[in-house]
C-alpha cells in the first residue's frame, strides 16, 4: 500500500512484522509500539519494545526477532480486541542500531491476522537515506473500528526525537559544567602553653591581591575551577514520560553545582 494510505484491520489478535534483508554491514533494526491518548503516551507502561516487551493490559507484547533465508524480521503482537477503550492510536516504530536506514535494504512493515495468518496490510517503506527512527504504520480507532495507516515518518534523531515527539522524556549523559574546587584543608592548630610561643608561620604577614596568604591559602582573586561531569540514562517521564512512557531513547542536563566562591576565601 503507498505511504499515506489506509485500510480497515479487523479487531482481533495482528502480527506485525518488521522485516528487512540481512547482510555485511547492515545495521539491525528494532520494532517498538507507542499506545496513545491524544498523540501522548501516558506512561512509561504505553511504550512496549525490547527491554518492557509487554504492556500491562495485554494488548501489545514484543516477541523478538528471527532470521530466516536472509530475511530478518521482529515482530509485535497487537491484540485489538484488548486495547483498553482510552487509547486512540498504537504507532508501530522501527530504530535502528549502528547506521541508518538508508543501510537498509528491503524495509517493510507487514499486518497479519494471527489467527488465519493471513495478510490484512503490508507497507515498504522506500527513499530512506539519513534517518536513524521510522514510524512506518499505524493502528488508529475510527467510528468504533480499527483501521491501519502506513505512515513512513523519518526521524535523523534517533528513538530519542521520536519519543520525545509522543511524550517520552530520554536523559542523556550530562554536560560537563564548571564547578568550584573545595580548599585544602586548614592546617592543624598548634597548641600554646604558658611559657610557649607558637612559632611564626612563613610567608608575609599580609597578602597582596593574587598572592598566597597564610600557608598557602588564597588571597583575594578569582577561585580555581575543575570541570565535573556525570551520566544519565533513557528516564522516561511520568507521562511521556510526564505520564509517558517511553524508552526512552532520552537530553543532558547541566550539573546543579555552582562555581561559588568557598567561604574559607573570605577570610582574609
Amino acid at each position: 500500500m503507498p505511504k499515506g494510505s489506509n485500510v480497515p484491520v479487523p479487531t482481533t489478535a495482528l502480527r506485525v512484522e518488521v522485516g528487512r534483508r540481512s547482510g555485511p554491514g547492515v545495521p539491525d533494526a528494532d520494532a517498538s509500539a507507542l499506545l496513545l491518548v491524544g498523540g501522548k503516551v501516558r506512561s512509561d507502561a504505553d511504550f512496549v519494545f525490547y527491554n518492557q516487551p509487554g504492556h500491562s493490559s495485554g494488548a501489545v507484547r514484543h516477541e523478538g526477532k528471527r532470521d530466516t533465508g536472509g530475511r530478518v524480521t521482529d515482530t509485535l503482537v497487537v491484540d485489538l480486541a484488548r486495547v483498553e477503550p482510552a487509547i486512540e492510536t498504537v504507532v508501530l516504530a522501527a530504530s535502528a542500531d549502528g547506521g541508518t536506514f538508508g543501510q537498509v535494504p528491503d524495509l517493510a512493515v507487514e499486518v497479519r491476522d494471527a489467527g488465519a495468518n493471513t495478510v490484512v496490510a503490508r507497507y515498504d517503506a522506500t527513499g530512506a537515506t539519513v534517518e536513524t527512527a521510522f514510524v512506518l504504520g499505524e493502528f488508529y480507532r475510527r467510528q468504533g473500528a480499527w483501521k491501519f495507516r502506513a505512515v513512513g515518518q523519518g526521524y535523523d534523531s534517533g528513538l530519542e526525537g521520536l519519543a520525545t515527539d509522543y511524550g517520552i522524556t530520554v536523559d542523556e549523559p550530562q554536560r560537563s559544567a564548571t564547578r568550584t574546587a573545595r580548599p585544602p584543608p586548614a592546617p592543624p592548630a598548634v597548641p600554646s602553653f604558658p611559657g610557649h610561643r607558637a612559632p611564626r608561620r612563613a610567608g608575609p604577614s599580609r597578602a597582596e591581591p593574587g598572592q598566597p596568604s597564610r600557608a598557602g591559602r588564597a588571597g583575594p582573586g578569582p577561585p580555581r575551577s575543575v570541570s565535573a561531569g556525570g551520566a544519565g540514562m533513557f528516564r522516561p517521564c511520568p507521562d511521556a514520560p510526564a505520564g509517558g512512557g517511553r524508552l526512552a531513547e532520552l537530553a543532558g542536563e547541566e550539573d546543579p553545582f555552582h562555581a561559588l566562591p568557598c567561604p574559607a576565601l573570605l577570610c582574609g
